[in-house]
């Protein structure tokens, strides 16, 4: 009847039963505050790792607002620049037309200028022909009886051209 005690494996079981009702409640709290230090350190991993996260989100959209306050500075400085363009394009005209103006009016002088002293240089040359012509006309058919009455004449109508009787 009692021969299980006579066998290793009852007394293998009793032991166990024994050292576990006297050693199982420290076994427990020492295996339940291995299991508690675990989840703590995984709980702070994990919080960590969404403080991280948080971070992360956080800097990702302070490089995109600094992206689109980049992108938005190129095109006012893009837009800028082409209105300056613009401007300078205009004022490089302007000033070119003006000088053409200046130069055409400057050459238009010159070509006036010129056509004048041509013009008077002509005129010269006549007259000094003519002078000419005229004293060898004077010269070869004015006798001196001519030139008298000539002479004559011209003071006789001095009055005349004065307006006033001659004294």
């Amino acid at each position: 009847m009692y021969e299980f005690l006579t066998e290793g494996r009852t007394w293998v079981a009793a032991a166990c039963v024994v050292f576990f009702v006297l050693f199982g409640r420290r076994l427990w709290a020492a295996i339940a505050a291995l299991l508690d230090a675990r989840t703590e350190s995984i709980r702070a991993e994990l919080a960590e790792a969404q403080r991280l996260r948080q971070d992360a989100e956080a800097m990702l959209a302070d490089a995109n607002a600094r992206r689109q306050e980049a992108f938005a500075a190129a095109e006012a400085t893009l837009a800028s620049a082409e209105e300056e363009a613009a401007r300078l394009t205009a004022a490089a005209e302007a000033e070119a037309k003006a000088v053409a103006a200046r130069r055409e009016r400057a050459a238009m002088e010159r070509i006036a200028a010129a056509e004048k002293a041509a013009v008077d240089e002509v005129r010269l040359a006549a007259a000094e022909i003519a002078t000419v012509a005229a004293e060898r006309v004077i010269r070869q058919e004015l006798s001196a009886e001519a030139d008298q009455a000539l002479v004559d004449r011209a003071i006789g109508g001095l009055a005349e051209a004065l307006g006033r009787p001659v004294v």
